[in-house]
C-alpha cells in the first residue's frame, strides 16, 4: 500500500539543486524531496507521498493522523522492516533464508 503519511520536517539542505528534508514520522526518518513545497521550514509538518513533499499540514491534523496510523498498525507496514515484511508476505518464516 503507499500512502500520504504526515511527518514533521527535522533538517533542511539542498542536494543537486535539489531542495531535501529530513522528515520524521513518529520515530522514523527518511529523506523527502521538498521540491513542491519550497516555502517548508524546519519544525513543519508535511504529507509525503512516495518521497515527495506534497503538502503542509497543521501539527494538530498531523498528530492526529499519525496517531489513528500508529492504531491501525499502518505506520508499522509503511515503515517497519521491509525484509521482515516481505518474508512474512511469501509465507517465509521470519528469519529464514531461501
Amino acid at each position: 500500500m503507499c500512502l500520504a503519511v504526515p511527518g514533521r520536517v527535522d533538517a533542511l539542505a539542498e542536494r543537486d539543486r535539489t531542495l531535501m528534508a529530513e522528515v520524521d514520522f513518529g520515530g522514523v526518518r527518511k529523506d523527502v524531496c521538498c521540491q513542491y513545497v519550497p516555502d517548508v521550514s524546519i519544525g513543519d509538518y508535511v504529507i509525503v507521498h512516495v518521497g515527495f513533499a506534497i503538502q503542509r499540514l497543521d501539527e494538530a491534523s498531523a498528530l492526529r493522523t499519525l496517531s489513528e496510523f500508529e492504531s491501525m498498525g499502518i505506520l508499522e507496514e509503511e515503515f517497519g522492516d521491509q525484509v521482515a515484511l516481505a518474508a512474512k508476505q511469501a509465507g517465509l518464516a521470519e528469519g529464514a533464508v531461501q
